[in-house]
């Protein structure tokens, strides 16, 4: 059988550069997980001394806290650097922008409608910076009782699939007299979702790595089952079904931002064992 890599896969800058920060900062704390993947935030705690903490209240004056990669609310951080923490931020930069967007048009005074997860912490930190408050829809359904001024301002969850936000775009244009659409997809997805879409339409099962509740590994599993109605989400070797591979002759493998190549190169090594 052969098994062939996407051309774009695994972590993408953003990820990169929170760990480079969170071995950096020993001794520290994560407020919420560094990154949407169980064994690396381990790995990190384990070697690092880097703990996780879901409640910021914990922290106290003197206290190490990094931010995640997928940022905090804008009160959060700044009761955090009100109470004398020392705050390290590794939000990534693609995450930074959509929240000094959703700042300057909120005070300019457009509306501000956000595609994406509300329940993601990715949103709930770019909503925060929503100074007179965001509608976060998911699709234009949410959209059709929503009562929006003249002047609207879009946004998207960095992770989200280009072609569902263009929808979201779309519906918009037309009904309002000034809308600003902001490409905040950021391009390490964007090349991950091309380059599953081309593997995908040539694989005969295909192999997606990452965590369960990582939100871009959720949208490159979707669209590889477009393509290939045998594609399999799964967070390590460990959840590998060898049965799945009977009578294929083409595996396609790619991966989450969020997913180291230890665990790819575990999941490439198991698959070519039992092959």
């Amino acid at each position: 059988m052969k098994i062939e890599l996407a051309e774009n896969y695994g972590f993408c800058f953003g990820v990169k550069r929170a760990i480079k920060i969170a071995e950096e900062n020993k001794n520290s704390a994560t407020y919420g997980p560094l990154i949407h993947n169980s064994k690396e935030i381990a790995r990190l705690e384990r070697d690092f001394k880097v703990a996780l903490t879901d409640d910021y209240k914990t922290f106290k004056s003197g206290d190490k806290a990094v931010i995640r990669t997928h940022g905090i609310p804008k009160n959060e951080l700044e009761e955090l650097k009100n109470s004398q923490v020392d705050v390290v931020d590794a939000t990534c930069p693609y995450v930074t922008k959509p929240q000094q967007i959703c700042q300057e048009m909120s005070e300019a005074g457009y509306d501000i409608v956000i595609f994406g997860d509300e329940a993601h912490p990715e949103i709930k930190g770019v909503k925060s910076y929503a100074t007179h408050g965001a509608k976060v829809v998911t699709s234009t359904k949410e959209l059709e009782n929503v009562k929006l001024g003249e002047r609207v301002a879009l946004v998207a969850q960095t992770t989200r699939r280009v072609e569902d936000y263009l929808e979201i775009a779309d519906f918009l244009i037309p009904r309002h007299k000034e809308v600003r659409v902001f490409n905040t997809i950021c391009n390490a997805t964007f090349e991950n979702q091309e380059a599953v879409r081309k593997i995908s339409k040539k694989a005969d099962i295909m192999i997606i790595v990452g965590g369960k509740n990582s939100s871009n590994t959720k949208q490159l599993f979707s669209i590889s089952k477009d393509n290939c109605q045998d594609s399999y989400h799964i967070e390590d070797e460990n959840d590998l079904d060898y049965s799945w591979f009977a009578n294929k002759t083409f595996c396609g493998i790619s991966a989450g931002a969020s997913t180291p190549d230890w665990i790819i190169q575990n999941v490439v090594n198991s698959i070519k064992e039992h092959s």
